[in-house]
């Protein structure tokens, strides 16, 4: 690799902490919550079901952007995050957890509570997510500039911001202007439908790497079919990535499409961050140049170990493991 090579990966989106409690099937169904998904709430609902858990939460950072940055820092990647957090003991806890990831945290800081996903596990390893925004909303557009995307190789821009369409359109131009490539996560389907009349203009005119899902792929491209999927969406971005879970994924570039099976291995504990890890490992290695097989095969590492553990924060001899890879 030419020792001047631009290898940062900038990540925008939620600053969010997660707190992870495993519990029981009925535990759920006394909330009065469907498996799976995710539910908008308030703070003070996250804080009364902590109390009726029996179980000791675990805390880490959150938000997809910012789980595929901490990732490509644990990975030894150059790594910088731009959010929100509230003025308190959960925000600056959120802080120091990214720095410590070797991620430069670009976060300014609200009267808001800081923003938290309360995951319940269930023993199928199924996350259900409660999710409170607070401040992690609050990122002014107005303040985004190409500066905060200075020197930066890929930009990751969290699909949710679909959701603020004037955040969205300042991350994009300022990304753009700053020279990067863009990665764009298509985040769930509801994002998709919900988006639908300014997305495909975006992918259009910005995004050079575009991740999807199954079901993010069938709502896009209005495909089933995962080759009929993959090839529109390779129409759109010079890398299209088709994640398939536990299938492995299509990663199609310059007219080519490379399938990367998942790593094999044990069965899943937890799916928290998967996608998001994935897009860490294969976005590291975009950025620095590797072949298409590679990257991939780090992405699946990646994709793998965080299955292993609860939440989205892998332990050291995890990344040890990935980086063997390297």
């Amino acid at each position: 690799m030419p020792e001047n090579r631009v290898t940062r990966i900038t990540g925008i989106g939620s600053a969010l902490v997660d707190i992870l409690t495993n519990e029981s099937d009925a535990f759920l169904t006394a909330l009065g919550k469907e498996k799976g998904g995710m539910t908008l709430v308030e703070d003070r609902d996250i804080q009364q079901i902590l109390i009726e858990t029996t179980q000791t939460p675990v805390v880490v950072p959150g938000g997809a952007a910012c789980n595929t940055i901490v990732g490509v820092g644990n990975l030894g990647g150059d790594a910088r995050f731009i959010g929100r957090r509230g003025n308190d003991a959960h925000g600056q806890t959120f802080e120091e957890l990214v720095a410590n990831c070797n991620v430069e945290p670009l976060v300014s800081i609200s009267d808001s509570p800081t923003g938290k996903v309360l995951s319940v596990i269930t023993p199928d390893a199924q996350r259900s997510m409660f999710t409170f925004l607070g401040a992690s909303t609050e990122l002014d557009p107005a303040l985004i500039s190409p500066d905060m995307f200075k020197d930066t190789a890929i930009s990751m821009i969290e699909g949710y911001l679909l959701f603020n369409k004037d955040l969205m359109m300042a991350a994009l131009t300022a990304a753009k202007a700053a020279g990067s490539l863009i990665a764009l996560d298509l985040a769930s389907f509801e994002v998709v439908n919900a988006s639908r009349e300014i997305l495909e203009d975006i992918v259009k005119d910005f995004v050079d790497i575009l991740i999807a899902n199954e079901d993010e792929a069938k709502a896009y491209t209005g495909h089933a079919d995962e080759q009929k999927a993959i090839e529109k969406l390779s129409e759109q971005a010079s890398y299209a990535v088709l994640k398939l879970g536990e299938r492995g994924s299509y990663i199609s570039h310059q007219g080519h499409i490379t399938r990367i099976h998942a790593q094999q291995g044990n069965a899943p504990i937890d799916t928290t961050g998967a996608g998001d890890l994935w897009a860490a490992g294969f976005l590291f290695g975009i950025a620095h140049g590797f072949p298409i097989e590679k990257s991939g095969k780090i992405a699946s590492a990646c994709g793998y170990e965080v299955c292993q553990v609860m939440g989205a924060h892998l332990p050291q001899d995890a990344w040890s493991r990935i980086k063997e890879l390297i």
